[in-house]
Parts: structure tokens; sequence; C-alpha cells
């Protein structure tokens, strides 16, 4: 078993729980917010490859530190814009 990475916690009753990866923990979090509760969740870390693509997106809240030479990007055009 992998190590657990993300915590999901409602801030209206007992309800946490960790998980080991991002889908199950979005599940549980989609899944507590349905019954109109206030749910927060901490994702202490990501795989290497996600965090590269985050920080390559320029995610991070930091204005211009997207990454334009980011081989993650599809820059082929389109057969519309041809």
């Amino acid at each position: 078993m992998g190590e657990e990475t993300v915590v999901v916690e409602c801030r209206d009753c007992e309800f946490r729980e960790s998980f080991t990866n991002l889908r199950r923990a979005r599940v549980a979090l989609d899944d507590h917010e349905s019954t109109g509760h206030d749910v927060d969740w901490q994702i202490d870390r990501v795989a290497a490859g996600v965090e590269r693509a985050g920080a390559d997106a320029g995610i991070c809240g930091m204005p211009d530190c997207e990454n334009p030479d980011t081989p993650l990007l599809d820059r082929q055009p389109s057969d519309d814009e041809s």
C-alpha cells in the first residue's frame, strides 16, 4: 500500500479520510459535498508527472510562470487552423 497523500476533511462533521490517490479523494469529496456539507482537502504530494504538468501549465499562482517550451503541450495546428 502506498503512502497516503490526500486528506479529505469536513468542516461540518467528523468526516476525515486519507487517500493514496487524487481520484479516490475527489470521489469522496464529491460524495460528501452532496450531503450539503462544507468539505475541503489537503494534497500533500502528487506524482512527479502531475507536478511537472502543473508547473509547466503555470498553475502556481504566479503570473508568467508557465513553461512555453514544455513538451507536454501539443502545439500542432488542428486541421481547422491549417
